[in-house]
Parts: C-alpha cells; sequence; structure tokens
C-alpha cells in the first residue's frame, strides 16, 4: 500500500543529523542541516515499495531520534529541561537556483518622495488661488495670523503696550465672508476689523499697542489684482501707545472663481522701525493667480467683467 506523505523537509532515514526534501513522492538530493529532534511521525517513507530494508532504515532513524532527545533532556547538571525550538517552517528548494531553502533578502521598500522644496519668496494662498511676493527682509510665518497665510518683518521691535515682541510689517490672506453688494463696501467694512486684529485686542486679552484709539483714511481705491478688479481702503490708526501704524484692507475676486472674495490684509508700524509705505503698492503690484508668471497687480488693465 502506497503512503502519500506532502512534500517538505523531513529527518532523513540513513543520516539523522540532516534533513532532507521529500517531494512527496521520492527523496531528493537537496539536504540541510537538521533544526531539532524531529518526531519520529515526521519521517516518510523512503517508498511502498522498499520492503524489509526500508523498514529497517526508518526503525534505525527513530532510534537515533529518541537517543538523541534523551541525550539533550538528560544532560548532566541541568536542573531544567532546555527550552524547545519550534520545527523549521517546510519549504521546498529554490527552482531557479537549484540551492535549498533559500534566505532570500526582503527588499528595502523604495524611499518616500521628497517634498518640493517650498520658494522662500512667495507666500502660497492656496485656498484663494493666489500668490503673495516676500519682500527682501520678510519670511513666512510659522504660525499665521488666526490661521491664515502671513508674512511678517524678519526683524522684531518692542511692543510699545507690553513686554513682549512685535513684528513691525504684517500681512495676511483671508477668504472674506460679507454681505455687502461691492467689493467697495467690503474693504470699507474689513479695514475696522482688520485695525482692530492688528492693533488692538489680541483675542488673549492683550492690546501690545494699548488698542486703537482713533484713524484717518489715507487711500481708497479701485485696484487691479491678480487679473481681478477689487478695492483697497487704507487707514493711519493711532493707538494707546506707541506710534500707530498704517493698516489696508484689499478686496477683490478669487481667481479661483469661487462666490467669497479675498482679503490682503496689511499693518505696517509708523516711526523708524515700521517698513516703507510704498510697500504696500509693490506687495499688491506682485499679487497674481498661483500658478502665474504674470502679476496683475495695481495698474493692470482690467479684467473681463468691470468692477462691482
Amino acid at each position: 500500500m502506497s503512503m502519500t506523505t506532502p512534500p517538505g523537509w523531513y529527518r532523513d532515514p540513513s543520516l539523522p543529523a540532516v534533513e532532507r526534501w521529500w517531494d512527496g513522492t521520492a527523496w531528493t538530493a537537496h539536504t540541510r542541516p537538521a533544526a531539532g529532534p524531529t518526531p519520529p511521525a515526521t519521517v516518510p517513507a523512503a517508498r511502498a515499495s522498499g520492503g524489509r530494508g526500508v523498514r529497517i532504515a526508518v526503525a534505525a532513524a527513530v532510534a537515533a531520534a529518541v537517543a538523541v532527545t534523551a541525550v539533550v533532556v538528560l544532560r548532566p547538571g541541568d536542573d531544567q529541561a532546555p527550552e524547545a525550538r519550534p520545527p523549521a517552517a517546510a519549504s521546498g528548494p529554490a527552482a531557479a537556483t537549484g540551492s535549498p531553502d533559500p534566505a532570500t533578502p526582503t527588499p528595502p521598500p523604495p524611499a518616500a518622495p521628497s517634498a518640493p522644496e517650498e520658494d522662500a519668496t512667495v507666500l502660497l494662498d492656496q485656498l484663494n488661488g493666489i500668490d503673495l511676493p516676500i519682500p527682501e527682509g520678510w519670511s513666512k510665518a510659522e504660525i499665521g495670523i488666526d490661521q491664515a497665510p502671513t508674512m511678517v518683518t524678519v526683524a522684531d521691535g518692542q511692543c510699545p503696550g507690553s513686554t513682549r515682541l512685535c513684528k513691525p510689517g504684517r500681512v495676511l490672506s483671508r477668504t472674506l465672508t460679507s454681505t455687502a453688494t461691492t467689493h467697495r463696501a467690503m474693504a470699507e467694512q474689513d479695514v475696522v476689523d482688520a485695525a482692530e486684529q492688528l492693533y488692538g485686542d489680541d483675542g488673549l486679552g492683550n492690546q501690545h499697542y494699548g488698542g486703537v484709539t482713533g484713524h484717518t483714511v489715507v487711500a481708497a481705491r479701485q485696484a487691479v489684482v491678480a487679473g481681478r478688479t477689487g478695492y483697497l481702503v487704507r487707514w493711519r490708526v493711532t493707538t494707546g501707545k506707541g506710534p500707530g501704524g498704517h493698516v489696508q484692507s484689499l478686496v477683490f475676486p478669487s481667481p479661483n472663481g469661487v462666490e467669497q472674495p479675498v482679503a490682503v490684509r496689511f499693518a505696517f508700524d509708523a516711526g523708524p522701525d515700521g517698513p516703507p509705505l510704498a510697500l504696500m503698492d509693490r506687495i499688491t503690484r506682485g499679487i497674481r493667480p498661483t500658478g502665474s508668471a504674470t502679476g496683475g497687480g495695481v495698474g493692470s488693465s482690467l479684467a473681463p467683467g468691470g468692477t462691482r
């Protein structure tokens, strides 16, 4: 009667110290060192027709396995039996190389693609689809004002109303929500909020400039920004402490074509530490749609659709 032993590594009946690959029907030439004592039941018969000689070989292998196990367990000087090692996983020889059970190293995962380097000369407002030029001596703020994309002067100055340091120049870009029907009305409303945000209460009860005590309108005009027609309003604000500053709200349609317009807010401290006022216009002229090689700021031709 024939036996059906599945392919795998088994103790060699004639060499108990090694294992030989059984292909399901016959022994092959592939061998490897035995991983440890193997139970007698795992040793397959070489062939059903082996007769008495095969039975003798099997019996010899069983006796050798039992002897090895006895030596390991009964080794003198040991108080406890050694930990049993798990049997080696059965696997076939490598078909391509002909070598048994090759240790094929796992290739390392591909390196993650490196993130594109940010352009240090551009402040990106991805939500509203615009880029703002970052002037020399300015940088992107690590933490934007109210989480809006923000750029600030690199140099600090002493806050006139507290012991903290303040940035003499700040510019941020945000989506504007307004019930006003024209960009002019939107800018006239937004400049009030901008003055309070940038020179009033910081939201934590701190007034680093002593709060806004008054203002004068120094500019109010139509402006073309990123190829879209909008409006700007600029105030000269006085503060409870310090020389005050200039606040500007620039409102225009988003190049992304969304309903909500964009509001770019400026705050330039007055006095010798503040940025030159002409820089507001230069930044405005440099605002462009994201990915565009040209700007479309103040002085550019009006975009289709005219003025709102």
